[in-house]
């Protein structure tokens, strides 16, 4: 993948070419924290079977394996954060592994369905789960179709260039992007509430993740959908989560409860 990403001295650039990766990045962004955080691994809304079907299919096109195995390993850093059994502290394991030695590992590879039974039941997440490259190797044909549609048209890009553009380099910046969460969000930033972990606060990371950056915060209240607990801390994914609850596609939003405001000395 990385690799493929040097296709752009080849290729060249274009805005069409990185316009559509942007907006890749960013709607799969929104597919991991929404769909594989908020949703699969800590419930903080409600939705329909089909929607969620369709969360699990967005996230699954971000290349970073599947729900299940999303879910259940992100549920087993919380119970284990930044101790020597979390799978990806920099604390214990170093900057690399947190970042992303740990999930190339073959031992953190398998999905553990006893830690995500309540979406284990579902057979067709069941089923994107194990082929969890489906969706990658859909959007891949999807934007060398697009290229060649764009360049029928007369615009100044090419079947390749979409192909690397909207692809390869999205992907990567959506690994890293996400992978920060795990490392630089362990190490760098302040921290609002002691937690006994290394979570942290951090306004860029929050930028680059539509709101993960606010790790402390999340780390001591995991069940909220809200992880910027305050109107200055920006928090798109939820944003975009109280849109669609505004369009009934999901409900039950969790909010942050009274006593962690008053814990945290501030108001809403």
């Amino acid at each position: 993948m990385h690799l493929a990403c040097f296709g752009v001295f080849w290729t060249g650039v274009s805005i069409d070419a990185v316009l559509v990766c942007f907006l890749a990045y960013v709607l799969r962004m929104f597919g991991v924290t929404a769909g594989y955080h908020r949703y699969f691994a800590h419930r903080a809304f409600k939705t329909s079977r089909p929607f969620q079907f369709a969360l699990a299919l967005l996230a699954t096109s971000s290349a970073q394996l599947g729900p299940l195995w999303w879910a259940a390993t992100h549920r087993h850093h919380h119970s284990s954060s930044d101790t020597a059994q979390d799978p990806h502290s920099p604390r214990h394991h170093g900057f690399l592994w947190s970042h992303m030695g740990w999930f190339l590992h073959p031992n953190h590879r398998k999905p553990n369905h006893n830690a995500i039974r309540d979406y284990a039941k579902f057979p067709e997440l069941v089923f994107i789960d194990k082929w969890s490259l489906i969706a990658p190797v859909i959007l891949a044909f999807f934007m060398y179709g697009l290229g060649y549609f764009l360049e029928q048209q007369g615009r100044p890009t090419s079947p390749m260039q979409m192909l690397i553009w909207g692809f390869f380099v999205s992907t990567v910046l959506l690994y890293h992007g996400t992978y920060t969460i795990n490392s630089l969000s362990h190490l760098f930033g302040s921290q609002r509430f002691v937690t006994g972990d290394d979570s942290r606060n951090n306004p860029i990371l929050a930028i680059i993740t539509l709101g993960e950056g606010w790790h402390n915060n999340h780390h001591h209240y995991q069940s909220s959908c809200r992880q910027g607990f305050y109107w200055w801390e920006i928090d798109i994914t939820y944003m975009a989560l109280s849109f669609l609850s505004s369009l009934g596609l999901v409900w039950d939003l969790r909010p942050v409860p009274d006593s962690i405001y008053a814990e945290a000395g501030a108001s809403k």
